[in-house]
Formats: C-alpha cells, structure tokens, sequence
C-alpha cells in the first residue's frame, strides 16, 4: 500500500477542522512554493509574474508602496483576483530581496 493510498482513507476519517490543520501542516511543509507564481524565460524579462497573467510581482509590489488600493488594483488589472494579491503579498515577503532588486533595476532602466 502507499502513503498516498494511506493518506487518503486517513483524510476520509478526519473532520473539515482536522483537515485544515492538514492543510496548514502541508502548506508549512511545502515553505517556499509558490504555484500561483511562475518565471518564464523570454516573458517579463523572467521575472516571477502572477500566473495567467503578465503581471509581474515586482509591479504590484511598487504600487502597494506608492500607496494604491488593493481596491484599485483588481480594478485596474480585471485579470487579477484578490486570491493573486495574496499571494503577491506573501512572495514578497518570503524573497525580500529578490523583490527589492526587480524594483531597483526597474527604476534604473
């Protein structure tokens, strides 16, 4: 038998609470994967980008520091969902840097 197969008739016996807290422990497990955030090579100069969209991180990320809504960001780019912001918000902190380097050139260039 696998653990997946395991897994599977254990979460048949869990409660939706328990299976939350399941969720949680993977999420933590999972740390710095990202799956709404992709980096393709040749689109946006390879920077991380919300997946379906063009919309890089670094972008949303500038404009919640010139102090523009999240309000006005689904507004502003229809493509986007308040799950995407989230997610954005939470890639930024989880690589500071990386983030702050993308806006960095961005002004330079």
């Amino acid at each position: 038998m696998s653990n997946i197969d395991d897994a599977e008739r254990l979460l048949a016996t869990l409660s939706r609470a328990e299976k939350a807290k399941v969720l949680q422990l993977i999420a933590k497990d999972l740390g710095d994967d990202f799956p709404a955030v992709e980096s393709t090579p040749g689109v946006c100069g390879g920077d991380p980008c919300i997946v379906r969209t063009r919309i890089p991180i670094w972008l949303l990320e500038s404009y919640r520091r010139l102090g523009v809504s999240e309000s006005d960001l689904l507004r502003s780019y229809p493509t986007l969902r308040a799950e995407d912001l989230a997610t954005a918000w939470a890639f930024v902190r989880a690589h500071p840097s990386e983030i702050e380097r993308q806006i960095r050139e961005q002004k330079e260039a």
